[in-house]
C-alpha cells in the first residue's frame, strides 16, 4: 500500500548539532551515509553530549555540521567555520570530537516534563541512558538508524520538521499521526531500500529548544503530551510521541520523490 512520497532528508554528522537537507543519499545498515558518525565527549563526565539536557548543551543547536570529502566540517551561529579546538571554548566545557561509539555509550537526559515546567535555565532530573540499543555498533544514533517523521504528524504538532530532528519525512494524505500504525512493518523506499520499522520515536525537551533560527517553543513537546501519547518499548511508561524509528533490512538510495510503500 502507498502511504506517501519522500518529500525532506536531512542527515546530522555530529551528534546534537543542526544537519544538512540532501535530495538524496545512499542508506545501508549504519544508517544514510555519514549520518551521526561523530559526535561530542564531554571531558570531565566522560559521557556522549546530548542536547537531551539542555541545560548544559541547548548551545549544540547553534551549530552546523556538514559532510565535506568524507569529514565533518562544523560552523557556528554566526555562520563561521569552527575548528574542532575552539568548540571547548565556545560551549564552555572541555570537549573532544570522537568518531565511532565506545562500547557502553551513555548521554544524559533531562526528564522532559520537568523542562516544560521550569524551564531549561533550572537545575531538573537528569537520567542516564546507554545509547544505540537498536543501532550499528561504532555510530552515535540514540536508538536506531532513520528515524521516519509523516507530514500528518507535523500538521498534529508543531509543522517545523527541523525541531524533531528526523532523517526522512514522507508526504502523506493520511489523518493524525499515521505512522504509529507502522510499527512491526516493513516500509518500501523507492526500487531498492526496506526498513523495517520498530518503535514510535519517543520525544524529550529537544524539540521545544532554539534550532538555529527558530525560536523556542514548548508547544512542539506540549502538543505530543496531550495528543500523543504510547508506550515505545514494554516495560516503559507512556511518552509523547512523533515519528518511527527503523533499521535497515536491504540497503539501497533515497531520493526526494521517491514513492513510500508499506507491506
Amino acid at each position: 500500500m502507498r502511504v506517501g512520497t519522500v518529500e525532506r532528508l536531512w542527515r546530522y554528522p555530529v551528534k546534537s548539532m543542526l544537519g544538512e537537507e540532501l535530495g538524496a543519499v545512499a542508506v545501508d545498515e549504519r544508517g544514510l551515509h555519514g549520518d551521526r558518525v561523530w559526535a561530542l565527549l564531554d571531558e570531565q563526565s566522560g559521557r556522549v553530549v546530548s542536547v537531551k539536557n539542555p541545560r548544559r548543551w541547548a548551545g549544540m543547536l547553534g551549530f552546523t555540521a556538514v559532510l565535506v570529502a568524507g569529514e565533518p566540517v562544523i560552523t557556528g551561529p554566526d555562520g563561521r567555520p569552527v575548528g574542532v579546538a575552539e568548540l571547548s571554548g565556545l560551549l564552555g566545557r572541555k570537549v573532544r570530537l570522537i568518531a565511532g561509539r565506545p562500547p557502553g555509550a551513555t548521554i544524559e537526559r533531562a526528564v522532559p516534563e520537568e523542562v516544560l515546567a521550569h524551564g531549561i535555565e533550572e537545575e531538573v532530573a537528569v537520567t542516564v541512558n546507554e545509547i544505540g540499543r537498536a543501532a550499528p555498533a561504532g555510530t552515535f544514533f540514540d536508538f536506531a538508524p532513520v528515524h521516519l517523521l509523516t507530514t500528518s504528524t507535523l500538521d498534529r504538532a508543531v509543522p517545523q520538521p527541523e525541531r524533531y530532528r528526523p532523517n526522512v519525512v514522507i508526504r502523506t494524505d493520511a489523518d493524525g499521526f499515521a505512522e504509529n500504525a507502522w510499527v512491526g512493518r516493513v516500509l518500501a523506499i523507492g526500487p531498492e531500500l526496506r526498513l523495517r520499522i520498530l518503535i514510535p520515536t519517543p520525544r524529550c525537551a529537544v524539540p521545544t529548544l532554539v534550532h538555529g533560527a527558530l525560536p523556542r517553543s514548548t508547544a512542539a513537546l506540549k502538543v505530543l503530551a496531550e495528543r500523543n501519547r504510547l508506550v515505545p518499548l514494554e516495560g516503559m511508561a507512556a511518552l509523547p510521541c512523533a515519528g518511527v524509528y527503523a533499521q535497515v533490512l536491504e540497503p539501497g538510495s533515497a531520493r526526494v520523490g521517491d514513492a513510500v510503500v508499506l507491506r
